[in-house]
C-alpha cells in the first residue's frame, strides 16, 4: 500500500496539472458513473492529501475522495488519451493531461460534512502544516498497545506505512513491542520529528530514504527494486550497526522487522 509521501506527491501533481480549470470526469468501468456526473465539467479547486487519502475539491462544493488501498493506481498521460484499458474506475481529462484510476479501495463523491467526518477519524499527518502531534501523543501515552501497532493505526498517525514504521523505530532504538504508554515524551517527540523529516524527503525525492549518511557505505539507494533500509525486509541479514541478525515476525497481519540488539525494551 502506498505510504503518505506517495499520496502527497500525487496530490501535488494533480494540483499542477488539473487545478483551476474544468475537467471531464467519467467512469469507463461504470461503477463510478453516477458520482462522476456530479463533478463532470466542474472546476477543480484544489487537490490535497491527508494520510493515505486523496481529495479533489470542486467548485460546486463536492469532493472526490480516493483511497488507493493495496492495488489502486493512477496512470497519467498527455491528451488525447487512448481508449481505456482494463477496469478504469475514474478518468479525468484536462486541457493538457489526463489520468486513469484503477483498482482503488474507495472512489466516491462526498459532501463537505462527509469529508469532515472522514477527516475527523484520521490521525495527524506529519506531512501537513496543520498537523497536531498532541493528538497522537494523547492516544499513545495512554495505550497498552505496542508502538509498532500504534504507528500503523491511521487514526493515531496518518500516512505511516510498514517501511516508515520499521525504520523510524530502528533509528530511535525502540522495540516495536513496547507499549505506547511506556514511551517517554522525548521519545515520542523524536519519532514525530523524524517522521516529518523522512516523509518530507520521500515527497521531495519521490523515493524512501531512511539510512543515515554515516551508515550508508556507497550502496545504491534502491536494490532489487526496494529501498535501502536498516531493517525492513532484511530478516536474517546482519544489522548495519551491530551485525546482529535482523528479526522478523507478524504484527496484526503485517510484516515486522527489528534488531534485537539495537532496539531494546
Amino acid at each position: 500500500m502506498p505510504e503518505g509521501p506517495s499520496l502527497h506527491r500525487l496530490a501535488r501533481l494533480h494540483q499542477r496539472r488539473f487545478a483551476g480549470a474544468p475537467l471531464r470526469v467519467s467512469s469507463p468501468q461504470g461503477r463510478f458513473a453516477d458520482d462522476a456526473a456530479l463533478v463532470d465539467g466542474r472546476v477543480l479547486l484544489r487537490a490535497e492529501a491527508l494520510g493515505k487519502h486523496l481529495w479533489h475539491h470542486y467548485d460546486n462544493g463536492l469532493t472526490v475522495h480516493v483511497h488507493l488501498g493495496l492495488y489502486g493506481s493512477f496512470t497519467e498521460a498527455p491528451v488525447p488519451l487512448p481508449d481505456p484499458v482494463g477496469q478504469v474506475r475514474m478518468r479525468m481529462v484536462g486541457a493538457e493531461y489526463g489520468t486513469d484510476l484503477r483498482g482503488p479501495t474507495a472512489c466516491e463523491v462526498l459532501t463537505p460534512d462527509e469529508v469532515a467526518a472522514i477527516a475527523a477519524r484520521i490521525g495527524p499527518d506529519p506531512l501537513r502544516r496543520d498537523a497536531d502531534p498532541e493528538r497522537a501523543w494523547a492516544r499513545i501515552c495512554k495505550s497498552r498497545s505496542a508502538i509498532g501497532s500504534l504507528l500503523m493505526d491511521q487514526s493515531v498517525i496518518s500516512g505511516v506505512g510498514n517501511i516508515y514504521r520499521a525504520e523510524v523505530l530502528f533509528r530511535h532504538g525502540i522495540h516495536p513491542q513496547r507499549p505506547g504508554r511506556d514511551l517517554t515524551r522525548a521519545e515520542f517527540d523524536g519519532i514525530w520529528d523524524d517522521l516529518v523529516v523522512l516523509m518530507r524527503t520521500g515527497v521531495r525525492r519521490g523515493a524512501i530514504h531512511v539510512v543515515r549518511r554515516e551508515h550508508d557505505h556507497g550502496a545504491p539507494a534502491y536494490a532489487k527494486g526496494r529501498p535501502r533500509t536498516y531493517v525492513y525486509r532484511r530478516a536474517g541479514e546482519p544489522c548495519r550497526l551491530c551485525t546482529t541478525p535482523v528479526l522478523h515476525s507478524i504484527m496484526q497481519g503485517r510484516n515486522l522487522f527489528w534488531c534485537p540488539a539495537c532496539q531494546t525494551g
